[in-house]
Order: structure tokens, then C-alpha cells, then sequence
């Protein structure tokens, strides 16, 4: 298939700056993946898509203040460093800007020196690793010194950090939020379970791999970076028995659905207990075996995302879909509405 095929007009006035004072307030496009007939609700009013039985399951990722500004030791030259994945201890996988300034052996200062890090390989379209240097606790550092690694569309300031996590994030890890879940509040979350909803968590810490733009005309020649993900024994039993009793689950985001699909397509549709890293590519033609239904944001044109849920619902659907929320002045991406993919 060909990268065109999920292009989409879409006015910059539409691109969600801010998040939702009220989290659940957002608007919610409700999308029949079998008919493509589209109805118009309010986030809260998902709870009346989940029956008692089904699984909702939820990516409990919590975002690191990722985004670093530094300089460059030998020169003072202005470094921005993205954590994206750790490899082993202090060593990290990083996003670079400007890329071509870090060499393996140079060293970025931040902090006036509360923090450094040493490039100790060189890869691939501003992809760096490095193993950073320090006093304390890293984590701790990184709160004083780093901020929210917000998408490059988003221009405002984001004046609660807090706003950019779910309500649920615990497994700290992200450099990038799983945005489908921004849309939950504590108390709709009580509401789904006391309807007799199993409420199931799996960890992936999405990176590069999630939001790294696709770059080749022939969508089948793309290679998604892997990101680290966790399933326990508890939740893959529960979604075992989901599944046997016929009933559905429900995946909060496509991080979510990557977990889901990598474990289920490995075992013939079971869930086992799993960790690893996955670079699982879903596109059309894809057939799902774990994941029944979706929400999940509005996404951008030609992203591997778009191509996940044109996979579920169909490319056509999803088209159509998304013309009508541009008609219909839906608000798109991280801080954006809203779908349900039934």
C-alpha cells in the first residue's frame, strides 16, 4: 500500500493546543467498524459502549520529564537530547538535535554540570546513545532538569505538567504519553468498574517507534523502532477468560493494542504473562487477534497510527470518519477528542 493512501486535509486551527479542563468532557465520535455508521457523543458517554464481561484495558506508562537541554562540552554549541528508551543502567537511547554535532566520545553538559553525558554510539536519523554521568538519583535529577517532551504540533505552554499523564500512569518510562487514556478521570474509571467491566493494565514506554514518521512511498518497507512492554500473569488470565466467555476487549490507545496484538499473534490469540520489546507494524490487511474494539485518538495523516486503526475499522471508514470530524470541528491529536472504534 502506498504512503498517499492515508492522507487526510486537515486546517491547523483544528490541532488541539491545550487539554481539556475536564478531562472526560472531551467529544467522542463513535465509528461501527462493520457499517461505518458514526455517531457523536461526549467522552463520558463511552461507558455505555462497554458491557459487564469485557476487558478495558488500559497502557499505565508514565511519562519522563524527557526532554533535555543542554550544550555540547568542547564548543558550548545548544544540544536538545530526547530520552527515549533505557538500555542498561546509565545508558540510554536518545533523539538528538542537531544530530550531526554529537560524535561518539562527546559529551553534553546540562545543568551546569549536575548532569552529563557521554555519546558512546552513533545511530541512525539523529539516534544517539548515551550514558550520562552524576551524583544522586537519576530520576530526581531529571525532574529539576528536564520538562514534558511535548509533540512538535502543541506551541502553547503546558502549565500542569500533570495534564500530559493519565490519571492511572505508574510505570515510569515514556518519553511521549499514551493520549488515548488523557481522556479518563478517576471517577469515570470507578463508574466502567462498577458495571462489571474488568479494568486490565499492560506497561509499553512508548518511544521512538509510536511517533517516528513514516518516510518511504511503500507503506510495507516502513521498520518501526521496538519499545518495551509488559503483560502480568493476572491480566493475561482475565483477558484469557474474556475471551472465553465471548465477551470483548477493549483497547484504550493503540499503545494498548500493540501489546495486545504482539502477545496474541505470538500464542494463536492467548494471552500469556510476556515482557520484551515489540516493533509490531499494523496496517490493512492486518488480522487483529486480540483487540475487539478501540479509543483512541485522532492521529496524523500518514502516521503508522492512522494505519493501525484503518486496519480495525477499514481504511475507507476511518477516511470518511475523519473527514467529518474535520467538518464537524472535532479537535485532533495528543490534547484532541476522541473515537470509539465498535
Amino acid at each position: 500500500m502506498q504512503i498517499e493512501e492515508f492522507d487526510y486535509y486537515l486546517p491547523e486551527e483544528l490541532i488541539a493546543q491545550t487539554p481539556m479542563k475536564v478531562r472526560d468532557n472531551a467529544r467522542l465520535l463513535v465509528v461501527d467498524k462493520k457499517t461505518g455508521k458514526l455517531d457523536h457523543k461526549i467522552f463520558y458517554d463511552v461507558i455505555d459502549y462497554l458491557n459487564e464481561g469485557d476487558a478495558l484495558v488500559l497502557n499505565d506508562t508514565k511519562v519522563l520529564p524527557a526532554r533535555l537541554i543542554g550544550e555540547k562540552e568542547e564548543t558550548k554549541a545548544v544540544i536538545e537530547v530526547l530520552l527515549l528508551k533505557n538500555i542498561k543502567g546509565d545508558i540510554w537511547e536518545c533523539l538528538v538535535k542537531p544530530a550531526r554535532r554529537i560524535r561518539e566520545g562527546t559529551i553534553v553538559i546540562f545543568g551546569n554540570g549536575i548532569l552529563k553525558a557521554q555519546c558512546i554510539k552513533v545511530g541512525d536519523e539523529g539516534i544517539r546513545e548515551f550514558k550520562f554521568i552524576y551524583d544522586g538519583i537519576f530520576y530526581e535529577i531529571l525532574d529539576k532538569l528536564g520538562t514534558m517532551p511535548l509533540p512538535p504540533y502543541i506551541h502553547e505552554k503546558l502549565n500542569d505538567q500533570s495534564m500530559y499523564q493519565t490519571v492511572y500512569a505508574n510505570e515510569l518510562g515514556s518519553a511521549a504519553a499514551p493520549t488515548a487514556g488523557l481522556h479518563f478521570t478517576r471517577k469515570l474509571l470507578k463508574k466502567i468498574e462498577e458495571k462489571g467491566i474488568h479494568i486490565c493494565y499492560v506497561t509499553l514506554h512508548v518511544g521512538l517507534g509510536t511517533f517516528r514518521p513514516v518516510s518511504v512511498k511503500n507503506i510495507e518497507e516502513h521498520k518501526m523502532h521496538n519499545e518495551y512492554y509488559v503483560m502480568t500473569k493476572e491480566v493475561a488470565d482475565i483477558l484469557n477468560k474474556v475471551k472465553a466467555n465471548g465477551r470483548e476487549i477493549v483497547s484504550v490507545g493503540t499503545t494498548s493494542a500493540r501489546v495486545l496484538e504482539t502477545i496474541a499473534s505470538k500464542h494463536n490469540g492467548v494471552f500469556l504473562e510476556e515482557s520484551g520489546f515489540t516493533d509490531i507494524f499494523i496496517y490493512p490487511g492486518y488480522e487483529f487477534k486480540g483487540v475487539n474494539s478501540l479509543i483512541t485518538n485522532f492521529h496524523l495523516p500518514k502516521s503508522t497510527l492512522i494505519m493501525l486503526v484503518s486496519a480495525l475499522a477499514g481504511r475507507e471508514n476511518i477516511l470518511t470518519a475523519y473527514k467529518v470530524a474535520v467538518d464537524e470541528k472535532y479537535r485532533f491529536f495528543s490534547f484532541g477528542d476522541a473515537m470509539i472504534i465498535k
